[in-house]
C-alpha cells in the first residue's frame, strides 16, 4: 500500500487565501473563517466546510457544475473507488458542487456516485481556495476518465438541461474546480485547481497520495492488488 501524503504538494500554481482574505503559501492550515463556511447536503441541512474532515483525511473534489458532461463522466469513476478501501485508509471522499442542494439526488442517481457530496450555492469556498473562473487554454493530455468528445458531450448536457425540472446550468458554467487532500483538522495535504474542464487530476494519482490503492476504471469497480 502507498505511504500517506507527509508533505505539502500542489499541482496547479497559486495560493490559498488566509481569513484576511490575502494570499498566504501553501503549506500554511486551512483559514478558520474559510472551515467556517457551509455546504449543503441533500436535504438542505448546513455543514461546515471544516467538519467534513476534521476527524480524518479526505480528497475532496471540487466540480464545475452537475450539467457538465466531464464532471458526469469524471464523477462516473469517483463512484467506482470502493468503499472498503477507503475504509481501509481511514479516508473521505467527498465531491462539491456549486448547484442547488435539490440537484444533488438527481445528479447522484445519474453517476450513480453514492460517496459523500455538498454543494456551496454562492461558491464562496470556491473563491476563497482560488478556483479559477474561465478557461485557460492548455494542453491537459487525453483525460482516462472523459469518454465523451465536445460535440457528443456538450449535446448530452444540453438535453439534460432542457428536460430536467428546472432549466439551468445547475451552477455557474465558467466555474472551474479543483481537487484537495485535507484534514484531520484543517491541514492541507495536496491542491490541484483546474485550469479547464479538462484538467482534473487523474483520479489514481491522488488515490495514491492518500494511501489508497488504484482501482481499475475499464471494468466493475475493484482494486488492483500491485
Amino acid at each position: 500500500m502507498a505511504e500517506p501524503v507527509t508533505r505539502q504538494v500542489s499541482g496547479c500554481a497559486g495560493r490559498v487565501l488566509s481569513s484576511s482574505g490575502s494570499n498566504t503559501e501553501r503549506g500554511q492550515p486551512l483559514a478558520a473563517d474559510v472551515a467556517e463556511l457551509p455546504v449543503l447536503d441533500a436535504s438542505g441541512r448546513r455543514v461546515t466546510f471544516g467538519a467534513l474532515f476534521q476527524e480524518r483525511r479526505a480528497v475532496v473534489v471540487f466540480v464545475r457544475h452537475f450539467l457538465c458532461y466531464v464532471c458526469k463522466e469524471y464523477v462516473e469513476d469517483l463512484a467506482k473507488i470502493p468503499k472498503s478501501a477507503l475504509r481501509e485508509a481511514d479516508v473521505t471522499l467527498i465531491v462539491i458542487g456549486q448547484s442547488s442542494y435539490h440537484h444533488i439526488e438527481p445528479f447522484c442517481k445519474l453517476t450513480g456516485y453514492s460517496h459523500e457530496i455538498y454543494v456551496d450555492p454562492e461558491r464562496e469556498i470556491y473563491k476563497r481556495l482560488g478556483m479559477k473562473r474561465g478557461e485557460e487554454i492548455s494542453s491537459s493530455g487525453q483525460s482516462p476518465h472523459i469518454k465523451s468528445n465536445l460535440l457528443s458531450g456538450s449535446l448530452q448536457s444540453l438535453w439534460r438541461a432542457v428536460t430536467g425540472p428546472l432549466f439551468d446550468f445547475q451552477g455557474d458554467p465558467a466555474q472551474q474546480g479543483g481537487t484537495l487532500i485535507l484534514g484531520p483538522g484543517n491541514n492541507i495535504h495536496f491542491v490541484h485547481r483546474d485550469r479547464n474542464r479538462l484538467d482534473h487530476k487523474p483520479i489514481n494519482s491522488v488515490l495514491q497520495l492518500v494511501g489508497v490503492q488504484p482501482v481499475n476504471f475499464m471494468s466493475r469497480p475493484t482494486v488492483i492488488h500491485v
